[in-house]
């Protein structure tokens, strides 16, 4: 009898051993990435507890914090989520004092996002255990690393959404930075 499932196994299992050890590289870089993310927000997962705030609370957050006036327009297209996922979270933040909203000084129906002083600290709190995650993954991972990881994390964003995240978070295009051996090879 044959399992629902075994057809597409069928078409997706490797041709050869090339193509089998492809397969497995990439399957093991995904693995990777579930385990490094589960890592990377157990830290603030766990300050976020204690204020019965989850990933989506800190997702806001950052970004608001980062982006002093974001519209909540522009929000919304950041985290690629609902006005109705929005709104339960943001209400929260606000109400709780981690965030306020103004109307916008041009058009009076804009809602702008603003970190309080509150937010600010906590917002920080949680980019310090992250920054501390990163600077230790990346000083083990050796000379280079910082160009290749933001370039890596760079090319998995969706072609559509690079130059906005790009303008978005301020970097050059990770994708041209140099590596330190290409610089030193350049001189």
């Amino acid at each position: 009898m044959q399992r629902a499932g075994d057809e597409t196994t069928k078409r997706l299992a490797p041709a050869n051993e090339k193509e089998r050890e492809q397969r497995d590289r990439l399957i093991a870089c995904v693995e990777l990435l579930f385990f490094a993310y589960r890592d990377f927000t157990n830290d603030p997962d766990q300050v976020l507890e204690q204020y019965g705030f989850g990933r989506a609370h800190h997702r806001v957050l950052h970004f608001v914090h980062r982006n002093p006036g974001l519209r909540v327009a522009d929000l919304l297209h950041i985290l690629k989520i609902t006005k109705q996922s929005l709104a339960r979270v943001l209400k929260q933040l606000i109400d709780e004092g981690f965030v306020t909203q103004r109307s916008g000084k041009a058009d009076r129906r804009e809602r702008l996002l603003f970190a309080t002083a509150k937010g600010s600290r906590l917002a920080d709190k949680l980019a310090d255990l992250q920054m501390r995650r990163i600077e230790l993954a990346l000083d083990k991972a050796g000379p280079g690393a910082d160009a290749m990881a933001r370039r890596f994390l760079f090319a998995m964003i969706g072609e559509q959404d690079r130059e906005r995240v790009e303008a978005l978070i301020g970097i050059h295009e990770p994708a041209h930075d140099k590596t330190e051996f290409e610089t030193r090879e350049s001189t």
